[in-house]
């Protein structure tokens, strides 16, 4: 039987949060923790409209800390599905920092999270296929088996010998 399939643009989220003192450190600047969970939420939504089912966490890629976001920052958080596997999807998530006074926008992070859809009573199940329509959809999509290969290699899940997308970026003729 064929996978069900639909578009990852079915999956876009659009997330604004206003950040306040209290989700903020010492140094009036957004805490990392925070914006973590706000990454991880806007996520798990664009999941849960790609499967239209219960999803949750697996794992979190290499999140980077480009620039702080300051206290009365608007953070703008998009998220889509970039690909699915069985019962796994990789989400893609940009954060955007906006202050508004001074009419400045930067981009300030960036970060696959992958979320695995579960029954009611936690058992992972099948997911639609994630169709890419777009230029930047599809580079997203073709990258998704290395990363998700790279990830189960670093988690212990998959040998190295058997990642055979990854192998191939490194074999050069």
């Amino acid at each position: 039987m064929m996978r069900k399939q639909r578009p990852v643009k079915d999956s876009f989220v659009i997330m604004t949060e206003l950040v306040l003192p209290n989700d903020t450190n010492t140094l009036n600047n957004l805490m990392g923790g925070h914006m973590m969970h706000l990454m991880d939420i806007a996520a798990a939504i664009a999941a849960q409209k790609h499967s239209n089912r219960i999803v949750v966490t697996a794992s979190v890629d290499n999140v980077s800390f480009r620039d702080a976001i300051r206290l009365g920052s608007v953070v703008t958080l998009q998220a889509q599905v970039t690909r699915a596997f069985s019962s796994s999807m990789e989400v893609h998530i940009d954060v955007w920092a906006e202050d508004i006074p001074s009419g400045t926008k930067m981009k300030t992070n960036e970060a696959f999270f992958t979320f695995v859809a579960v029954d009611q009573s936690g058992r992972p199940i099948d997911v639609p296929e994630a169709v890419p329509e777009t230029p930047e959809e599809i580079q997203l999509y073709e990258g998704a088996l290395r990363r998700r290969q790279l990830r189960l290699v670093l988690g212990g899940r998959m040998k190295p010998a058997e990642a055979t997308e990854l192998r191939a970026l490194f074999e050069l003729e």
